[in-house]
C-alpha cells in the first residue's frame, strides 16, 4: 500500500496505538454502522442494534491491531470491516445457534439479501423511489420482480452490487474484498449494472437507471 491513501492512517497508528485507532474508528464509525446495518439479520433487529456489533468489533481491532501494523496487507477500512463482519458471524451464531452461510466465504452474505422484499433489503431500496399511485399499489409486486432479477445474477456481481451502493464501499476497497484488481472489480460492478437491468421489466429498468447511476459509484478511491 505503499503511497497509497492509508499511509498516513499507518503513519499515525504506528505511533499512536490505540489512542489512533480510537480516533480512526471513529472517523469510519458511520460507514462500519451502514455495514453492518445491511448485513444483520432481520430477526435479530428486536435484540441488538449495530452499536452493539461496533462496540464488540472494536475490542477485537483493538486485540488485533499490532498484527496488522505488522503486515497491512489490507487497506485500513477493509481491514476494519472484515473484523465487524466477523464480530457481526459471532453474533449471529449466539443468537441463531447457526447461520445459513459458512462464516469462512470469501463473501460473507450474512443473510439472503437478494431474494428478501423486507423493508431494508436491496430490492425495497431499489424500488422505493416509486412514488406514483399506481407504483405504489404496485410496489410489492414489483419488489419481488427486482428480487427475482437479483436472483438471476452470479453471486460476486450481486455482491459487487451491494458493495457499492448499500455499503458504498469505494472500488478500490470492492477491489481489496472481492480480491480483484481495481479495473476488474470496475469492470464485474458495471456488467452487474447492466445484467441487473437486462434481467427487470422495462419500467422498472428505466426507474433503475435513475435509481443506481451507471458511472463508477462513490468518488472516494
Amino acid at each position: 500500500m505503499s503511497g497509497g491513501p492509508d499511509d498516513e492512517i499507518l503513519r499515525e497508528l504506528q505511533v499512536g496505538g490505540e489512542k489512533a485507532l480510537a480516533e480512526w474508528f471513529g472517523q469510519e464509525r458511520s460507514r462500519l454502522e451502514r455495514v453492518v446495518s445491511f448485513r444483520l439479520d432481520p430477526r435479530l433487529l428486536a435484540r441488538m442494534d449495530p452499536e452493539d456489533v461496533l462496540q464488540e468489533a472494536y475490542l477485537e481491532a483493538a486485540k488485533r491491531l499490532t498484527n496488522y501494523l505488522s503486515r497491512p496487507e489490507a487497506p485500513f477500512f477493509v481491514w476494519l470491516r472484515g473484523i465487524v463482519l466477523n464480530t457481526l458471524i459471532d453474533m449471529h451464531r449466539r443468537h441463531l445457534g447457526a447461520l445459513r452461510r459458512d462464516a469462512g466465504r470469501e463473501i460473507p452474505l450474512l443473510h439472503d439479501r437478494a431474494s428478501s422484499t423486507a423493508p431494508g433489503s436491496p430490492a425495497a431500496w431499489l424500488t422505493g423511489g416509486l412514488t406514483s399511485p399506481s407504483q405504489a399499489a404496485m410496489r410489492g409486486e414489483m419488489a419481488a420482480d427486482v428480487a427475482a432479477a437479483l436472483e438471476q445474477l452470479d453471486e460476486i456481481d450481486r455482491e459487487a452490487l451491494f458493495l457499492r451502493h448499500f455499503e458504498q464501499l469505494s472500488n478500490g476497497e470492492m477491489a481489496a474484498v472481492l480480491g480483484l484488481s481495481s479495473s476488474a472489480a470496475s469492470n464485474r460492478y458495471a456488467r452487474a449494472l447492466v445484467r441487473l437491468r437486462e434481467a427487470m421489466p422495462p419500467a422498472l429498468s428505466d426507474h433503475l437507471t435513475t435509481t443506481i447511476p451507471s458511472h463508477d459509484g462513490p468518488s472516494r478511491t
